[in-house]
């Protein structure tokens, strides 16, 4: 036994989150047989009040998973939030440290990158991204890392554009946006990152060419999407979002755990179960 402590993930809506799934695998091969992890349905209106009743509650919180629409409302509520987190003004994971102090991490970012990396994709010299929300800005993070050339983001509005442009500078990666129209020019990218909501690229399935290169699709239910179905069918490689949602959540078990390695192919094993019950 080990000397218990409690987890959540907490968000709105959050009853489809696989976190509890993917955490409490990780907790059963780490032997933590006492650690919980639940799920919470918490707006950006009730997170101050559920934070300060976390002190007040039983148990010894050691973190929280953050998911929409809370990655940014956390922020003024925290002691300090890592580099990482500050590039783009969001955080997914809340560590409590033994004195109460509040400190916010982002491990999207990295789980993208290592995500790719498990493919077998390290560098590109060009990437392409669909979307414009704080998934693609994420990506934009992580193609700082690992890009060496332009990006080209299709977007719907012109005032996503100018968002888009705003983090490539901030973030120092050269971006070049286009009209969501043109969203099929994008396959000519070695690497397509696609951070749209579900059916939103299914009528570009028809535009994949007969020899394409990556797709990171980060949706993972429904799985495949009709554009990584149709892109595994021509034989480009392909990232999905399980496999983010695996790489980001086993920085944060080893963030809140401090135990390392945390355990990817048993919690790869137990999201993959989980969606096949589904």
């Amino acid at each position: 036994m080990t000397d218990g402590r409690r987890a959540a993930v907490l968000g709105s809506p959050i009853a489809h989150s696989l976190s509890p799934v993917l955490h409490r695998a990780a907790y059963a091969e780490l032997g933590l047989d006492d650690w919980t992890y639940e799920r919470f349905e918490v707006g950006e209106e009730a997170l101050p009040g559920f934070l300060e009743g976390l002190e007040q509650g039983g148990g010894r919180w050691a973190g929280l998973s953050l998911t929409m629409p809370l990655k940014r409302a956390v922020i003024p509520l925290l002691d300090g939030i890592s580099d990482t987190a500050a590039s783009v003004e969001a955080v997914n994971t809340l560590v409590f440290g033994e004195d109460g102090r509040r400190t916010g991490d982002n491990t999207d970012i990295p789980g993208m990158v290592a995500a790719l990396r498990e493919r077998g994709v390290g560098r590109v010299p060009a990437a392409a991204v669909l979307g414009a929300g704080a998934t693609a800005s994420s990506a934009l993070a992580a193609l700082a890392q690992i890009c060496d050339g332009e990006v080209t983001t299709y977007v719907r509005s012109t005032a996503r554009a100018a968002e888009m442009r705003q983090w490539g500078e901030r973030l120092g990666v050269s971006v070049r946006t286009a009209a969501w129209e043109d969203a099929h020019r994008a396959f000519d990218a070695p690497l397509v990152v696609s951070t749209t909501p579900a059916g939103t690229t299914d009528a570009l399935a028809a535009a994949v060419p007969p020899v394409p290169g990556t797709l990171f699709d980060v949706l993972y239910d429904p799985w495949p999407t009709a554009l990584a179905a149709a892109w595994s069918a021509r034989g480009g490689a392909l990232v999905g979002g399980l496999d983010l949602l695996v790489h980001q959540a086993v920085l944060q078990v080893e963030l809140m755990t401090g135990r390392r390695p945390a355990p990817l192919a048993a919690m790869r094993a137990a999201g993959e179960a989980a969606l096949h019950r589904s």
